[in-house]
């Protein structure tokens, strides 16, 4: 039998600002995080939020899930003293690309000073797994703890593995999240490369002039908790996490299965995981990449795994209208900001989405926030996520009880 999954703690830094909370009240008032064609953590400053030996010894990736985990931790009530035994409490952590900006300094640092030169901090921050090792180790979390890496898929993978874990009980509770620092100038060439960026450093997911995605950095951390176990312990309980599907496209390296089957099945699978039906989703928050190919493949997934009808009346919105694409932590702040949604019953909107595609015929919530209309029950919601290299997962979410 498997155990429910509750969600007890929320954690974000973005573009938005340092904090949860920030995240949500600013895209739901219609503020944008991205300056410039690029969505940057102003407002994060390491030596304002850790410690003087964090902020030397941890890239930047790292840095910003250390902060983002320590908001959630302290939320679910964790910071004072661990409320489970260490062994049964894991920390999985993903990114897409891990510590990219200490591998360009150490790059430069060889180049021009010789590899004697080079830091011996230099494989220890870059390594994928770094963000969650430096979570296990500052928290006194001992059960399984390792990095996930699938492209823009990765925080929402960790977050269905994480279910997993706890569901099959191989541990009571888990830290999880992503998070992505790769504005460099190797990043930003590399994406401008594969023409993969917006020329107009605009995020319009959704409408007709969408022309590329705009790169962000942050982290979004929840703290997942065996119901039986967070009840038991007095925890207030923010949601549920109900559902998780997963599947490939085995079609393209970087392009989206143009008719959207193989998403569409993650977001059946995510269904049929939960014990719910299209008619009981309240809410999707999109991929929505502000890409050519991506938006329509995602439109076709919804309405193949939803029904035309259904999907039509479905709100769908994108937080990367607000915040740019965070590639790894995508998954994961679209999760918290997923919560946060169901939490606060707001929808919040599609930025920038002002000129309808003809061939894209949902309702993307243009304009403003929207109130989320619940029935009686805990609303359900699809939290999508798709990566180069076809992987899809659709995570479903449930609300707490008002």
């Amino acid at each position: 039998m498997k155990r429910q999954v509750v969600i007890t703690g929320l954690g974000a830094v973005t573009p938005l600002g340092v904090g949860a909370p920030a995240l949500h009240e600013r895209w739901a008032s219609g503020e944008c995080g991205i300056v410039d064609g690029a969505g940057v953590c102003t407002a994060f400053e390491p030596n304002e939020f850790l410690s003087v030996k964090e902020a030397r010894r941890l890239d930047r990736f790292s840095q910003l899930a250390l902060v983002a985990a320590g908001e959630a931790l302290g939320q679910a009530g964790w910071l004072e003293e661990l409320p489970y035994d260490p062994f049964r409490a894991a920390c999985l952590v993903a990114t897409g690309i891990g510590g990219l900006e200490t591998v360009e300094n150490q790059h430069d640092v060889m180049r021009d000073r010789g590899g004697k030169m080079v830091s011996p901090l230099g494989i220890p921050q870059y390594m994928p797994n770094a963000g969650a090792a430096a979570i296990a180790m500052k928290f006194g979390l001992r059960g399984q703890s390792y990095g996930i890496v699938s492209a823009c898929a990765s925080g929402a993978h960790a977050i269905g593995l994480a279910t997993r874990m706890i569901q099959y009980a191989d541990a009571d509770a888990v830290v999880v999240g992503g998070s992505e620092a790769t504005l460099t100038e190797f990043g930003f060439s590399s994406f401008a490369a594969m023409q993969a960026l917006s020329a107009t450093g605009i995020s319009r997911p959704f409408d007709l002039r969408r022309d590329g995605f705009v790169m962000g950095e942050g982290a979004g951390m929840l703290v997942l908790e065996a119901a039986e176990c967070a009840r038991a312990r007095g925890a207030a309980i923010l949601g549920e996490v109900a559902g998780y599907g997963s599947t490939s496209d085995a079609y393209h390296l970087t392009a989206p299965e143009p008719s959207g089957t193989p998403a569409a099945r993650a977001i059946e699978l995510a269904l049929e995981d939960a014990g719910v039906t299209p008619a009981d989703v309240a809410y999707v928050n999109a991929h929505g990449t502000s890409t050519q190919l991506n938006d329509a493949a995602e439109t076709a997934a919804l309405k193949r795994a939803l029904g035309d009808a259904r999907a039509r009346r479905i709100p769908v919105s994108s937080t990367k209208s607000a915040i740019g694409h965070l590639l790894g932590a995508a998954g994961a702040v679209e999760a918290v900001a997923t919560v946060q949604t169901l939490s606060t019953r707001i929808i919040p909107p599609t930025l920038g989405y002002e000129v309808p595609d003809p061939e894209l015929d949902l309702d993307y919530v243009p304009g403003e926030a929207r109130p989320l209309i619940v029935n009686g029950h805990p609303p359900v919601a699809i939290s999508n996520s798709f990566a180069f290299g076809g992987h899809n997962v659709a995570l479903v979410l449930r609300g707490a009880p008002a």
